[in-house]
Parts: structure tokens; C-alpha cells; sequence
């Protein structure tokens, strides 16, 4: 992410503080299921869980620092082996092959 560096500090502040906010609102949701912040840098990794493509792209444009943002999604399915890894669980309940 990149925010101008003409950007105004209140208006930093505010932008932070809404993107909180609103982070909280779509991890009480069920849609962001964990999240990281990469060291060093203004960026972030994180799991979100979405019905589809457009339920993850109102999602993160909703955002308030969505303007800024660089975002590089990538798609992922459930492994036979992610409840014996430790992983996230599927938010349907289901663990592997020939679930409903």
C-alpha cells in the first residue's frame, strides 16, 4: 500500500482508524479469518473466506484505504490434510473430499 505523501495526518489517522473499524466489522462477519502484518512494511497477508469472487470483492473494496491498496489475491480450496495441519477450519464445517 501506498498513501501520498501529501496525504494530510488527520486524515491518516482517520483512515487507520476506519480501517479498523471496518476490518472488525468483516472479521465479526466471517469473511477476514486471520490476518498478519508484514514487518517493515505497510502491508498486510490475510484469509478471507468469501461465497464468491464478488462477495470478496465488495468485501475488500469496502475498505476504507481501498484507494491505496495493491492487492494480489490468490484462491485457494481446502486440503484433505489442513485439519491435521493445524489450518484454518472450512467455515461450512466440512473436512475433505465429498462433503456437501
Amino acid at each position: 500500500m501506498t498513501l501520498p505523501a501529501e496525504l494530510d495526518e488527520a486524515i491518516r489517522t482517520r483512515l487507520a482508524n476506519d480501517e479498523l473499524e471496518r476490518g472488525r466489522t468483516l472479521a465479526d462477519a466471517g469473511l477476514l479469518r486471520a490476518i498478519w502484518r508484514v514487518p517493515g512494511r505497510l502491508a498486510n497477508k490475510a484469509i478471507w473466506t468469501a461465497a464468491d469472487a464478488t462477495e470478496l470483492n465488495t468485501a475488500l473494496t469496502s475498505l476504507p484505504l481501498w484507494p491505496y491498496m495493491d492487492v494480489a489475491v490468490t484462491a485457494l480450496a481446502h486440503h484433505p490434510l489442513s485439519d491435521a495441519c493445524g489450518g484454518l477450519a472450512r467455515p461450512d464445517g466440512g473436512s475433505g473430499f465429498g462433503d456437501a
